[in-house]
């Protein structure tokens, strides 16, 4: 019997194409969109800044350094959120399934992304019993301790918990955590995993 149904955020609730900011930020400093991603894979700032380790201000000061932007904050902003796309899960069934499980948002963001999300996803976010962030909670998907905030916040056994995410190594750390767990590949898909588990919606 599952109590409590636990969702990742981007690529299962709400599209997103880092592309999208990465082309944006292409004319404002000497680099490529291609290279952007490579002069920041070795710095660890995007990681740090998901686990509230970098205010977003010092992020962005930070990123200029890196880059050789030239950008002001709010700019900046606009063009970092500009990342997210269409949404996966409808809003319907996400009010069916808040007024029969808990449910609870379990992501990897950054304050940011976060802020830009409750403005333009807000009509989402409200059906939500708890959000668990890495930037709020201090780590990142796979590490066992979101996945623990996750189950506190579900107020249920792990193994009562149903969860999906769109990358494969993280549903194994949750399933690793007694969590039933499949990986995200459509709606029509988690609704045929949903069924199969006797969770209803409608």
């Amino acid at each position: 019997m599952h109590k409590a149904i636990l969702l990742d955020l981007g690529r299962v609730l709400i599209d997103f194409d880092f592309r999208r900011g990465y082309r944006a930020l292409e004319g404002l400093c000497p680099y490529t969109a291609e290279e952007i991603p490579r002069r920041l894979a070795g710095t660890g700032l995007v990681e740090r800044f998901e686990t509230g380790l970098v205010e977003p201000r010092e992020f962005v000061d930070q990123m200029c350094g890196i880059l050789d932007l030239r950008v002001e904050y709010e700019q900046f902003r606009g063009i970092w959120s500009s990342i997210f796309t269409d949404i996966l899960i409808p809003e319907s069934m996400l009010e069916g399934l808040g007024r029969r499980y808990r449910l609870v948002l379990v992501s990897n963001t950054n304050a940011m992304h976060f802020e830009m999300l409750r403005e333009a996803y807000g009509h989402l976010l409200r059906h939500f019993d708890d959000l668990v962030l890495s930037h709020e909670v201090r780590a990142m998907k796979p590490r066992p301790e979101i996945f623990r905030a996750a189950v506190e916040c579900a107020g249920c056994r792990a193994e009562e918990c149903f969860y999906t995410d769109d990358i494969a190594a993280y549903v194994e750390a949750a399933r690793g955590m007694g969590i039933d767990a499949v990986t995200f590949e459509s709606r029509v898909q988690l609704e045929g995993e949903l069924r199969g588990r006797g969770i209803e919606w409608q």
